[in-house]
């Protein structure tokens, strides 16, 4: 990542931030905007679906997939957001590896709060197991929301019994809504994307009340990982919430769970939608779908399966 580079993000980074309080569809729309942008791989095929009774956005090489699927949760604060803004992450994940995606259009804050989002991924994972998909073929993916997301319905997903995806892949994740790790305050002036009151405004929105301190909303600070499948965090310094995931690492090695963190100098929240412009964000891309093509092995593609 050249010098030129992270100047030139970090001032485009911060050319889109809202001055002074944004309405939820201002956020929406500016949030649609910056997204619009981002460069999206050529050679995929997109189609409407219905997962667990919440719309989805169906994603897969025009030449078909291999055996496999990545349920992909988008980022947004839990506010906004959806598959279509997440479409560069999930295509180029989709084209580095073959394998088919669900994004999920997870309802949102502030008309539906905590815990409507966590319930739909969980009923999506459901509906996937249901239509006879093998748990050791689903890698649960996502970005800052999404990515704390694909933790927590993870949870939700083991403490109701079901079987566990084969892995998470989370990018910047949002894993704690009490807002304690030290790199909230720490990294104000690094991170071109956020402040503390952004997030203090979205988790009001997404919270609506909820105590913080719960491992649905916090597993960072308070989850029980025990029993869970492998992980892969990437996160940059240069981001408020570089903390949630070295702290969930810390946690998930306590738990001896199988966890990649993977911490990327000087980058900035959800750099890994940035092809194009940083180089790290295609390198970053390279070790995710690594990953995944390690992880998902459905009985028809392994030995003895």
């Amino acid at each position: 990542m050249s010098r030129e580079q992270r100047a030139r993000v970090d001032a485009m980074m911060r050319q889109g931030r809202h001055e002074g309080p944004a309405t939820v569809e201002e956020m929406r729309a500016g949030f649609r905007a910056l997204m619009a942008g981002m460069k999206v791989p050529e050679g995929l095929r997109t189609t409407p679906a219905e997962l667990g009774g919440r719309p989805a956005l169906r994603v897969e090489p025009e030449a078909g997939p291999r055996a496999g699927t990545i349920l992909y949760f988008h980022g947004g604060a839990w506010v906004f957001g959806s598959p279509e803004t997440a479409l560069s992450l999930t295509g180029h994940l989709v084209a580095k590896t073959g394998f088919g995606a669900y994004s999920l259009d997870y309802r949102l804050a502030p008309e539906h709060p905590f815990p409507a989002a966590i319930e739909d991924g969980v009923n999506a994972y459901r509906a996937l197991l249901d239509g006879g998909e093998d748990p050791a073929g689903i890698v649960f993916a996502g970005d800052s929301a999404g990515g704390g997301l694909s933790v927590t319905a993870c949870l939700a997903a083991r403490d109701a019994g079901l079987p566990l995806p084969a892995g998470i892949l989370a990018f910047s994740a949002g894993l704690d809504a009490t807002r304690s790790g030290e790199s909230m305050d720490g990294k104000a002036g690094a991170d071109p994307v956020f402040t503390r009151a952004d997030f203090d405004r979205t988790s009001a929105l997404y919270l609506a009340g909820a105590d913080p301190r719960q491992p649905l909303l916090s597993p960072a600070v308070h989850a029980d990982l025990s029993g869970f499948p492998p992980m892969l965090l990437q996160v940059g310094t240069n981001e408020l919430l570089l903390d949630d995931s070295t702290r969930l690492a810390v946690r998930a090695r306590e738990a001896g769970v199988d966890v990649v963190l993977d911490v990327t100098a000087e980058a900035p929240h959800v750099f890994q939608a940035l092809v194009g412009e940083l180089d790290e964000a295609e390198e970053a891309l390279d070790r995710a779908a690594l990953f995944l093509t390690q992880r998902i092995r459905p009985r028809d593609t392994r030995v003895g399966g």
